[in-house]
């Protein structure tokens, strides 16, 4: 057995192999303050000539008690601390690991005080002395605690360790580091002054008690205090002297108190890494490579042995190597100091055609060297990848009514395979559109992917349709993919707007009935049309082209609802007939018209009326009322003058009566009346004759005096009078019509059998009367008068 050791602990039986302890191993001198102690041996058989390595792990066991640095802590306490306030506590020392090292702390009872555990920013815990009870330095100014640490061996050991509290009256903030835990890392060789790292604490007091000094706490160890020192201003800390240590992480304990009467301070931790000095790099020998490699390679094929060596001893010898993390290749180490390049995923030639791999050998020390060589890897291609397009799916527009031939599309496929896995041709997949073969509607050009028409697409019947094109390429075997082309027909403006409501039929006007009572903005009716064409072609608006009356109806461009602007009115026209134009938004614009008669009616009459006019009323003032108006104001005059005419013979007769005739004419103008019997009239009837020259109608003025036996006219011309009234008739009443050459009659209608004539006062005074007649039925009575005034008045009762 060989060891690099200056003590031999262990003995090999050369004839039974039995390995047996020499000496005592002490752990804690052996690896002081190392996790795991590991003593290396080298084992060399003979015949045949074999090396082995051993290793052995020393286990620790709880052969040390927790001790202390010092034997005696002293904390001053000003007396105004609020409960709560902390006090760092020293840790203790146990030179076991694991659990065989210091678990926890206890303190001895006091009513002021108790003990809290805390961990810093690396993990490690330390004791904390936490006030729960205000002090009083006048009632006791020191307090005597002990703190005992304990270890986990089994049975555990523990070490005390008195600590002694006085109350002070002053300074009640203490330092406070900017970091708990400060790392620093220094070379083996560094010269003294090298700076190390520089910490700093503040205190918030003022005057002495808030400057703060730099030192190394009594809990760090003589040894650490020789080999560094700290400024007690600037808190540099600075190598002291040579660096003889054998362990690669240096722990201290910085301590910061004020100047106060009674100074406060606070701890950090500090650790130092010391690192060896490395002044050999590894050495990179490739001893065999394959190159070019297929791209079909399984993972973990061989590409290439390498060998690595570092001639620095220790962990500054040992050596890692590696490649980049995103190359498909691994190192697998394989005999001692050697390694191999495996690959470790499939290959892709048509992603990377060109490996340049570097491999990087690093040692551990510190700082570490590397070197670096680089291993060139070419990838042979095979038909493993298939054309590939652009996309999941292409969209093609094309518009309505193109022309025979027109070109489409033109898809794209690739292969990244080289050669003839790499070239593609295309060709169309058998499918149906619109029930009819697609090389009906399409052809393709094999070579390049160009698509072009066959018919030309129209978009009221077809809108889209999809079909598949299939890329492959001339590997063996040979590799195709598929792609879904939809095609989309684009509108054109080429149908103009249907008319869905209101219909006609055979060319008639569509009639739409509306109440004469109609209120502002009743609903008339809808105008409803349809376009074929799609998008903006098919936006539709609605416009009232022609209207029989403009200020009645409106239209609303968007509903195509035709409403009232007003209430109807009684001398608004009965039928009305308004044109609605439908306009879609293409370019050019296409519309269409519908008319649309509106009847004014309450009811729906069984027979509409004809619309096919121009369904707007004449304008007041056409020819043909100018023509009317002229001709009924020529007849109006011609009559007025005509009846102005009759009226002045009239008068002139009337004064020829009254002035010129003389007194023995008065017989030819005498009158009779004869009451004659006959059975065609009723009692009451009487019939009034006159004999002379009547060979003209005149007209007389009478007052008809009913008696109380009848109260009613029989042919209903005078009304229901009451009985003994006067019925004062306004002449013309009494009409004497020519009937026979000379004879005229009237029949009158009399109360009593018996009558009367008496000519009036008035008359009287200037006419002469002869005769006043009283008559019984039956009787023929003559009256004669002088007409002086060529006037009478006949008063019959």
């Amino acid at each position: 057995m060989i060891t690099g050791s200056s003590k031999q602990y262990f003995n090999i039986n050369a004839s039974t192999g039995a390995l047996s302890v020499n000496e005592p191993i002490d752990r804690e001198q052996l690896c002081e303050l190392k996790s795991v102690c590991l003593l290396n041996y080298e084992l060399v058989l003979e015949n045949p000539l074999e090396l082995y390595r051993m290793e052995f792990k020393v286990l620790d066991i709880n052969d040390n008690s927790p001790s202390f640095p010092l034997s005696e802590y002293h904390i001053n306490m000003p007396e105004f601390l609020s409960p709560g306030a902390r006090f760092t506590l020293p840790n203790a020392q146990d030179l076991d690991e694991g659990a065989n090292s210091v678990q926890n702390y206890t303190l001895s009872p006091d009513e002021h005080f108790y003990l809290e555990m805390q961990i810093r920013g690396d993990g490690s815990k330390y004791p904390e002395l936490v006030l729960k009870k205000a002090l009083d330095r006048e009632q006791q100014a020191t307090h005597r605690l002990v703190l005992t640490a304990k270890d986990g061996g089994n049975p555990p050991k523990s070490g005390d360790v008195p600590v002694i509290v006085t109350v002070l009256d002053t300074n009640d903030n203490a330092p406070e580091f900017e970091h708990s835990v400060y790392r620093a890392s220094i070379l083996e060789n560094s010269p003294s002054g090298t700076l190390v790292v520089q910490v700093h604490a503040t205190d918030l007091d003022e005057g002495p008690n808030g400057e703060v000094r730099y030192s190394f706490s009594n809990t760090t160890s003589a040894d650490l205090q020789r080999m560094f020192s700290v400024h007690p201003h600037t808190g540099e800390v600075t190598v002291n002297g040579v660096l003889a240590v054998q362990r690669p992480l240096l722990e201290m304990l910085i301590e910061a108190r004020d100047n106060g009467a009674f100074g406060m301070s606070s701890t950090a931790k500090l650790l130092v890494e010391i690192t060896d000095v490395n002044n050999h790099g590894p050495e990179i020998t490739i001893t065999s490579l394959s190159s070019p490699i297929p791209e079909d390679a399984a993972p973990g094929t061989v590409i290439a042995l390498l060998s690595i060596l570092d001639k620095d001893p220790g962990e500054n010898g040992k050596v890692t190597c590696q490649i980049s993390e995103n190359l498909p290749f691994q190192l697998k180490p394989s005999l001692q100091n050697y390694y191999s390049l495996v690959t470790s995923e499939l290959l892709d030639r048509e992603l990377v055609s060109v490996y340049n791999i570097t491999i990087t050998a690093t040692d551990l020390g510190s700082p570490p060297l590397t070197t670096q060589k680089t291993v060139w890897v070419q990838i042979s291609d095979v038909n493993d990848n298939p054309p590939v397009f652009s996309a999941d799916a292409f969209d093609v527009f094309v518009e309505e009514n193109n022309p025979l031939g027109a070109f489409l599309y033109q898809v794209s496929a690739s292969d990244p395979d080289i050669g003839e896995n790499g070239r593609v041709s295309y060709t169309l997949r058998n499918s149906t559109v619109a029930g009819s073969a697609l090389t009906s509607f399409l052809s393709m050009n094999l070579a390049n992917g160009s698509i072009y028409a066959k018919r030309a697409f129209d978009f009221e019947q077809l809108r889209s349709f999809h079909f598949q094109v299939e890329a492959k390429d001339n590997g063996s075997p040979a590799l195709s993919a598929a792609i879904t082309v939809n095609v989309y027909i684009s509108d054109q403006n080429d149908n103009a707007p249907a008319i869905l409501y209101p219909t006609s039929h055979n060319g008639s006007v569509a009639v739409e009935v509306v109440p004469r009572l109609a209120d502002e903005d009743y609903l008339v009716t809808k105008v409803v049309a349809d376009d074929e064409d799609n998008a903006q072609n098919a936006w539709l608006s609605y416009h009232l082209t022609h209207s029989s009356d403009s200020t009645l109806f409106q239209l609303s461009p968007h509903t195509g609802e035709l409403r009232t602007t007003r209430s109807m009115r009684s001398t608004d026209f009965l039928k009305h007939k308004v044109v609605v134009v439908v306009r879609d938004h293409g370019d050019p614009p296409l519309s269409a018209t519908v008319t649309v008669g509106i009847l004014l009616a309450d009811t729906l009459p069984q027979a509409l009326p004809d619309f096919d006019d121009s369904g707007e009323p004449p304008p007041l003032l056409n020819a043909t009322n100018i023509y009317l108006i002229v001709s009924l104001a020529c007849v109006s005059f011609i009559f007025a003058a005509f009846i102005f005419f009759l009226a002045i013979i009239r008068l002139c007769r009337c004064r020829t009566c009254c002035c010129c005739c003389p007194a023995d004419d008065y017989k030819k103008y005498c009158y009779s009346v004869h009451m004659l019997p006959s059975s065609h009239l009723p009692a009451d009837m009487l019939e009034v004759t006159g004999v002379g020259k009547l060979t003209h109608t005149y007209l007389y003025r009478a007052s008809v005096g009913l008696g109380p036996s009848n109260s009613s006219i029989p042919n209903g011309d005078a009304g229901n009078v009451a009985g003994g009234s006067r019925l004062q008739v306004p002449g013309p009443c009494i009409q004497v019509q020519q009937v026979q050459s000379d004879r005229s009659s009237v029949v009158l209608v009399v109360s009593a059998a018996s009558f009367r004539f008496f000519p009036p006062r008035h008359v009287w005074e200037g006419c002469s009367v002869q005769n006043i007649l009283r008559a019984s039925a039956g009787e023929q009575v003559s009256i004669h008068g002088t007409w002086r005034k060529c006037q009478s008045l006949f008063y019959i009762s």
